[in-house]
């Protein structure tokens, strides 16, 4: 992973999420006309004329607003002043200069790091004389662009890479893990990232649905590299009024489809709800790994008959994912969350388990004999062979006589036969039936 970062820092709607999203190539940040859209820190890795940095997207400042999310936003932006590189300090070019403007540049300053004035919203090739005044602001390097129309990007990545040690930005990529944290509104994901992180990376409150993008932490773990991708919890679909909170569920779900593994946070004194199974189910439906972690476990009597409803009840409403584990934590208290880390390596590694088809057909040619194939209108159904073509989710290719013959309630059977020889805990499995002759 690139070690330098690059920060944007600026006031509320000059545009910062708009030249995120330019710069890193995606439609990552939340854009909308409306002050405070972005609050926690957004990271994505920028490749330009091959080198590599990371670009860190903040809230916008309002240095004398006293507000309980502002005074949230200015710590997490002031702590990203503290690890950045280099800062891009973004300001309105239509607008002109403001004394808000003034007021972000004394507080930049005394982080003391390098900075390059984006001057935003100037898609011209004849620059406005007044662009220069920002000069006054007292930096001496000055970029104009147009992040909305894509002017004059290449002239700040070009700026932005003379800047930079250009030794750690040609750094060699390392294998990365993604791991995504869903699950309802205030179900604890963020302050499990925070725990992770020992960072008070994301913004928490009892605010429900403080987090609106889906945010990405490079976090390692016994010498392995993963990303954390906070998300935004999913809320019933009446509830999703504004276009704020639609794109908020857009990216959770957009989030779940980059992932390797879905670290599934639910609320015990909630409990599993039909919304709960509904996230659960998108993230099974796509494949992907998954561990449920049952949070706030402090805040009941911890007892065996408790966890041991708890876990049927999950069961039996998520019994389409019985291979996923259970761990009970409580973040808050930091209650088994070695557990859960030493569950995540596990899972991450059980993703990528590859069974040789030697053994695979031993396993098939026992359940064969255990149970027989299923027959239909006096034809019964043959499997020849079964071998594993794909990880990450494993992926198995069976070999038959007529695919018409192969019932999913067989499949099942199998599945469980492969699953009691082998540890594929937490992983999902795709079966792809093949006659033979068939492409």
């Amino acid at each position: 992973m690139p070690k330098q970062i690059v920060t944007l820092v600026g006031r509320t709607n000059v545009g910062k999420s708009t030249l995120f999203n330019r710069l890193v190539g995606k439609r990552k940040s939340i854009t909308e006309d409306i002050h405070g859209v972005t609050r926690d820190r957004l990271y994505d890795k920028v490749t330009w004329l091959s080198n590599e940095f990371i670009l860190e997207d903040t809230g916008g400042l309002d240095i004398s607003n006293k507000e309980t999310m502002n005074v949230e936003v200015k710590d997490q932006v002031n702590k990203a002043l503290d690890e950045a590189s280099l800062l891009l300090f973004v300001v309105d070019g239509k607008e002109g200069l403001s004394p808000y403007d003034y007021e972000i540049a004394n507080e930049i300053r005394k982080h003391n790091k390098p900075v390059i004035i984006v001057v935003n919203k100037i898609d011209t090739h004849n620059t406005p004389e007044e662009v220069y005044e920002f000069y006054q602001l007292g930096f001496d390097s000055l970029c104009v662009v147009s992040a909305e129309n894509s002017y004059g990007l290449g002239d700040l990545l070009d700026e932005i890479i003379k800047f930079l040690d250009k030794d750690e930005l040609q750094e060699e990529e390392r294998e990365q893990t993604k791991i995504a944290i869903i699950g309802k509104p205030n179900a604890g994901k963020s302050s499990l990232v925070n725990l992770l992180l020992n960072d008070e990376r994301m913004i928490v409150t009892d605010i429900a649905g403080t987090t609106r993008d889906a945010v990405d932490s490079y976090w390692q773990y016994n010498g392995k590299d993963y990303v954390l991708i906070d998300t935004a919890g999913l809320r019933r679909k009446n509830k999703v009024k504004e276009s704020l909170e639609y794109y908020s569920v857009r990216r959770t779900l957009d989030a779940v489809d980059q992932s390797d593994i879905c670290l599934f946070l639910i609320d015990q004194t909630v409990g599993i709800t039909e919304q709960d199974a509904k996230i659960a189910g998108y993230a099974h439906d796509n494949k992907k790994a998954i561990i449920i972690a049952v949070n706030k476990w402090d805040l009941s009597e911890k007892t065996d008959k408790l966890a041991k409803k708890m876990r049927e009840d999950i069961i039996t409403k998520l019994s389409f994912m019985r291979y996923a584990p259970i761990v009970f934590i409580s973040v808050k208290e930091k209650i088994r969350i070695k557990k859960l880390l030493d569950t995540i390596e596990k899972i991450n590694e059980n993703y990528s388990k590859r069974i040789t088809t030697g053994i695979l057909n031993d396993i098939l040619q026992k359940a064969l004999l255990m149970s027989p194939p299923p027959s239909y209108k006096g034809k019964r159904l043959k499997i020849f062979y079964i071998s594993q073509v794909g990880v990450r989710p494993p992926v198995f290719l069976i070999n038959v006589n007529s695919k018409q013959l192969m019932h999913f309630s067989y499949l099942r059977y199998l599945e469980n036969q492969i699953r009691e020889n082998y540890d594929f805990e937490g992983v999902p499995f795709i079966f792809k039936v093949k006659e033979r002759g068939e492409e």
